[in-house]
């Protein structure tokens, strides 16, 4: 299994970035996928889910700014962020909503006020 994330960066406040995951050693339309972040000192947390049935979710701090999609031809996932905020700074990492042991490194988004 390979989840590679990118598209992270340094952002000022109110900035958008768009993430990607591309995996790889699944049947991406056979799994529920999310994007999960980790903040300095803090616990990993699910920040967005999209079922096999392109079924969404978001955890509260996001909602009606971040929108999570996949595409299982290209066998992407991929997290649009709009209007960061300097709380939204972590790694993130995609993988199954129902994660795997393993994570990948994840990519770096930096939200500066």
């Amino acid at each position: 299994v390979q989840l590679q994330a990118c598209g992270g960066g340094s952002v000022q406040a109110g900035g958008s970035l768009t993430l990607s995951c591309e995996t790889s050693g699944i049947t991406l339309r056979l799994n529920s996928m999310a994007w999960y972040r980790q903040a300095p000192g803090k616990q990993r947390e699910l920040v967005a889910g999209v079922t096999r049935n392109y079924g969404t979710n978001y955890a509260d701090s996001v909602k009606g700014r971040f929108t999570i999609s996949r595409d299982n031809a290209k066998n992407m996932v991929y997290l649009q962020m709009n209007d960061l905020k300097p709380e939204d700074t972590g790694v993130y990492y995609c993988n199954r909503m129902n994660p795997f042991n393993y994570w990948g490194q994840g990519t770096q988004v930096t939200v500066s006020s």
